[in-house]
């Protein structure tokens, strides 16, 4: 799907938000790239749910999604970034948000989606971070009312994007997946080995349509 090269460094962010911060520098003009080939090669009306996974830990994943998320709502999209690493949840910290409240405090029944959905500074684009973390993710994300939770921002945004762990080595990709209309991978060049992305596409295959792979060029 497209080649990231990450070269810039944000000592004011945790994470690179390029996309907000330089709309103009090549690495924006990247992401639009992938965006554009995102756009141009699905129907939007039957992919609007998408899990972005990687093969394992610290490859990216979670600066790509902000950054194709920022990337798609400066188009025009309206978009929610969810944030389903309830693991380890960290866009909240990208988006400078509270983690108070989150995902999994929804999926506990503790308080309703309404009143925790957060508006970002990008214009079209909310944040759902993924909140405390739960005795068992994997358990939580199971339950009927992840599912229901995505078939309702599906109906009010045009795009959702769905942040998860590394899919070798949780199972809880796969459980979201099933919930998803799509998939994107995420591979950091020199790091991530080509076995590792061929054995997440094969663990994930059954469950969801895989529609790209996006490769962080890290120098």
């Amino acid at each position: 799907m497209g080649i990231v090269n990450k070269r810039l460094s944000h000592s004011t962010k945790p994470l690179n938000i390029v996309t907000a911060t330089y709309k103009n520098s090549k690495i924006s003009e990247e992401y639009r790239t992938v965006r554009t080939n995102f756009l141009s090669s699905i129907n939007i009306q039957e992919h609007q749910a998408l899990i972005i996974t990687s093969p394992n830990q610290g490859e990216g994943k979670s600066t790509t999604i902000a950054n194709f998320a920022i990337s798609l709502a400066h188009s025009g999209k309206k978009v929610l970034l969810i944030d389903a690493n309830l693991r380890r949840p960290t866009l909240h910290t990208t988006f400078n948000a509270s983690n108070y409240v989150g995902l999994s405090s929804v999926l506990l029944g503790k308080t309703v989606l309404e009143d925790i959905v957060i508006e970002t500074e990008i214009s079209g684009l909310k944040l759902l971070p993924g909140g405390p973390v739960p005795y068992s993710p994997a358990d939580l994300l199971e339950l009927p009312t992840m599912k229901n939770l995505i078939n309702k921002v599906t109906g009010e945004y045009d795009v959702v994007l769905i942040d998860s762990p590394p899919a070798l080595e949780f199972a809880d990709a796969k459980i979201i997946a099933s919930n998803c209309d799509g998939l994107i991978l995420v591979a950091q060049w020199g790091k991530t080995k080509n076995k590792e992305i061929v054995f997440a596409q094969r663990k994930l295959l059954n469950s969801i349509k895989i529609l790209g792979v996006i490769i962080n060029e890290k120098k």
